[in-house]
């Protein structure tokens, strides 16, 4: 529970009490201020991460300091029980970035590269109460108008030209060839966009999200990309979620669409990429999880859930501000703090997992989708993309085997997400459609 803390003074973020100066974190190779462990650096990917929470949870609780840029701190949330009340209790933590001390103390660069990331935009991941409700309401009923059944057929047919691309190859990166391109088609498509706009535009939100000096510029060609396919579904809308939303009773304006658009497509599309290329690792990797798939004894959508638990396709989600002093976690946070939301951090934690041995099979109170009212809307779309995605190559594929040893595999390097940079693997049979 977070308590009242009475303080004085200037804010500062985090308060640990470990010196100033601290050393190189042991994982990332990067120094931070204050003691805050960085989740940035030259070393880290997100085949690390996990190690690098078990320290954190082992050396400061639920709750540990971190600094996510040069300077930068914030506090990650790693408990299970601690997340949920950060994402439900909308009074202590607000979703509005504006509340950031260190961005009202001009104490980040105006060229950061996380501002295209954490920065405030008229949408419903950075509002809370009845502003979040009205724009929610709006992009769940855009997104309960999509046809599970077309879209079903939407994906197989998408999976299918995808595979047979490179079937004469007898092998392929199933990320480039085939986990990256296929929600791309499918969810720009979901849009109103064309392909080649499409490719453009995840082009741009990649470079966005990677935290670069690049995602500045890559933010600015997302938005004129989308502002272009708003102009043109104002004045001849169609059957897609753009139009849905620039024409639904919440009457969004053209930047409050925008940026909607942006937040589901930024969390829609590498989310289901990263979901789809971590299934298929596992079902390439462990003989187990492939048995038990195979021989019917889990189904597809368990299959899914246990990679949600233990891989989640988003590990670090920004960001929660507390509104008041309090100690949580066992920390000392003050008003304007910044909190990440780490999931995967939450799904490890041992206070709420099964006893050792136990599976978690149908077990869906992970936290990959985040959880209260700000729980991710288009989760439903995005299982159903992935389930068809994993089920048709197993089934077109199925005796692909991994082209390298696992552990020489490559990993995307981002605080946010963790995703595979390639997949490579090899087949020779190849099932009829």
């Amino acid at each position: 529970m977070s308590t009242p803390l009475n303080s004085t003074g200037p804010s500062t973020t985090p308060h640990p009490a470990e010196p100033a100066g601290a050393p190189a974190c042991p994982v990332t190779g990067a120094t931070a201020a204050q003691g805050a462990t960085p989740l940035y650096g030259p070393g880290l990917d997100g085949d690390m991460l996990p190690a690098l929470y078990e320290q954190l949870r082992a050396a400061h609780g639920p709750v540990a300091p971190v600094s996510i840029a040069p300077g930068i701190d914030a506090w990650l949330v790693l408990g299970h029980r601690e997340l949920l009340q950060l994402t439900r209790d909308e009074q202590d933590f607000s979703h509005d970035p504006r509340r950031w001390t260190l961005l009202r103390e001009g104490r980040v660069p105006a060229d950061s590269p996380l501002l295209p990331m954490v920065g405030w935009r008229p949408a419903l991941l950075f509002t809370d109460g009845q502003q979040h409700r009205r724009m929610r309401t709006a992009v769940s009923d855009a997104l309960s108008g999509i046809n599970g059944h077309e879209l079903r057929r939407q994906v197989r047919d998408t999976a299918e030209h995808l595979i047979s691309a490179f079937t004469a190859r007898g092998e392929a990166d199933l990320v480039a060839d085939y986990a990256r391109l296929l929600p791309l088609q499918v969810i720009t498509g979901l849009l109103g966009l064309d392909k080649d706009t499409g490719r453009a535009l995840v082009e741009a939100i990649a470079q966005t999200v990677s935290a670069t000096a690049a995602s500045a510029d890559a933010s600015k060609r997302m938005g004129a990309i989308l502002l272009q396919l708003i102009d043109e579904k104002r004045r001849r809308p169609g059957p897609d979620i753009t139009s849905a939303l620039l024409h639904h009773p919440a009457r969004l304006t053209d930047e409050e669409v925008l940026h909607n658009l942006v937040v589901m497509f930024v969390a829609g599309n590498q989310t289901t990429v990263n979901w789809i290329a971590t299934s298929l690792r596992i079902l390439l990797c462990d003989p187990a999880f492939r048995s038990s798939l195979s021989g019917g004894h889990m189904t597809v959508d368990d299959a899914l859930d246990l990679v949600l638990w233990k891989f989640p396709p988003t590990q670090n989600f920004p960001a929660r501000y507390a509104t008041r002093d309090m100690t949580f976690g066992g920390q000392p946070v003050r008003t304007g703090d910044m909190l990440i939301l780490g999931l995967a951090a939450a799904n490890a934690d041992p206070r709420i997992l099964p006893a050792a041995g136990r599976p978690v099979v149908g077990n869906r109170s992970h936290l990959a989708f985040s959880a209260g009212p700000h729980t991710c809307p288009a989760q439903d779309p995005a299982r159903l993309i992935t389930r068809t995605a994993v089920d048709t190559i197993r089934h077109r594929l199925p005796d692909m085997e991994l082209s390298v040893p696992e552990a020489e595999l490559e990993w995307i390097k981002s605080p946010w997400s963790r995703g595979l940079a390639a997949l490579p693997v090899h087949f020779g049979a190849i099932s009829r459609p």
